[in-house]
């Protein structure tokens, strides 16, 4: 289970600030499951392609590849935990409701966009994974922006 939650709140475009925290992830042989609702999944997976030119990070959907290629895949999309757990160093989390015993990676990262609705929703994770007795760290808005 996480015991270390970072949040990055009022990140204005997060499949950008995703890519770029993949890619660092990527570089340094870190392994990463990255959730996101199924059309913010889309957009990432899209960017993840385009994004910076000759800098492509190896990733999967993981819900359609193939299991032999889940152990050679460092980055791994899906909307919601597998049930085998992540076994991945590090959980990127894109706006899905997690319970926190799922996450299974000492780390956890929360991307927090903009919106209303987007900021309640990571309040309310924030006050789960605080009662669980995690650490939570938070990025302030103009970091987020910075990358």
């Amino acid at each position: 289970m996480a015991r270390t939650v970072e949040f990055h709140t009022g990140v204005t475009d997060l499949p950008q600030f995703a890519c770029r925290l993949l890619r660092k992830a990527y570089l340094r042989g870190t392994t990463v499951l990255c959730l996101a609702p199924r059309t913010r999944l889309e957009l990432l997976d899209r960017a993840l392609w385009t994004f910076a030119e000759r800098e492509f990070v190896p990733h999967i959907r993981l819900e359609t590849a193939p299991g032999r290629l889940r152990a050679r895949t460092p980055v791994w999309l899906a909307e919601s935990v597998p049930a085998e757990g992540p076994s991945r160093d590090v959980v990127l989390n894109l706006g899905v409701p997690l319970a926190l015993d799922t996450v299974g990676a000492a780390r956890l990262i929360e991307l927090v966009a903009e919106a209303a609705e987007e900021v309640a929703a990571g309040r309310e994770r924030w006050r789960q994974y605080k009662a669980a007795g995690c650490e939570v760290i938070h990025h302030s808005p103009s970091a987020s922006r910075e990358g």
